[in-house]
């Protein structure tokens, strides 16, 4: 089992799971840019890892030159991962990667409200669904009205957790885009759009509380 969480990304290149869930990912990060008229887009990333979900689809997209992003990871490792990629790319101007707590409001201030928000990996590393509707509820301090929010959610011992945030988000002021399960069928992702106002402040400094460990990561 990985006992980091830079030893966790490496099974994208062996988990089929991950593999799927990365492609859908990038199939809605793609679909984000390409409904956005011409002119700057805004996304910021919630525990970024590498950022390889973003950065791999920019690569190829002709959105590349409109996309300015900021990245918050606390893995170090990672971070220098995804500087390297942005590097390559030509992206230094356009693109930030922190290092530093996703979970605090201070290091999206500056970048957010943001057209996309990419929240994948989180949601099945919060202690309990009250996390999960804290962390959804501060999304308005994220997002831009109109913003897409893109979501996974792992499922585990045959319970949908999806479902569960589905179900949240839709009581919210978010409406379903389109929703995939992985064809291994334990891997679900969503992308939503929020229909609600900005909120300019957050309502408390920590948006949630990361309490997963890499070894029973869902």
């Amino acid at each position: 089992m990985p006992k980091d969480w830079y030893e966790w990304h490496d099974l994208y290149n062996t988990e089929p799971k991950l593999q799927q869930r990365l492609e859908i990912v990038q199939e809605y990060i793609a679909h984000s840019l390409n409904a956005f008229p011409s002119g700057a887009i805004r996304i910021v990333s919630v525990c970024a890892g590498d950022g390889r979900d973003l950065l791999g689809t920019l690569k190829n997209h002709p959105r590349i030159n409109d996309v300015y992003a900021r990245l918050v990871e606390l893995n170090p490792q990672l971070v220098e991962r995804g500087r390297a990629t942005i590097e390559s790319l030509g992206l230094t101007k356009q693109i930030e990667f922190i290092n530093g707590d996703a979970t605090l409001s201070t290091n999206y201030v500056g970048a957010v409200p943001a057209d996309i928000v990419i929240v994948c990996g989180v949601f099945g590393n919060l202690a309990e669904e009250a996390e999960l509707n804290r962390l959804l509820d501060n999304l308005s301090f994220l997002s831009k009205p109109g913003a897409f929010v893109i979501w996974t959610r792992g499922h585990s011992n045959g319970i949908p957790y999806s479902e569960t945030v589905r179900k949240i988000l839709r009581a919210s002021d978010f409406e379903e885009v389109n929703f995939q399960l992985t064809a291994t069928g334990d891997m679900g992702i969503g992308i939503h759009r929020y229909l609600g106002e900005n909120l300019p402040q957050p309502k408390e400094q920590q948006l949630f509380v990361f309490a997963g460990i890499p070894s029973k990561a869902r």
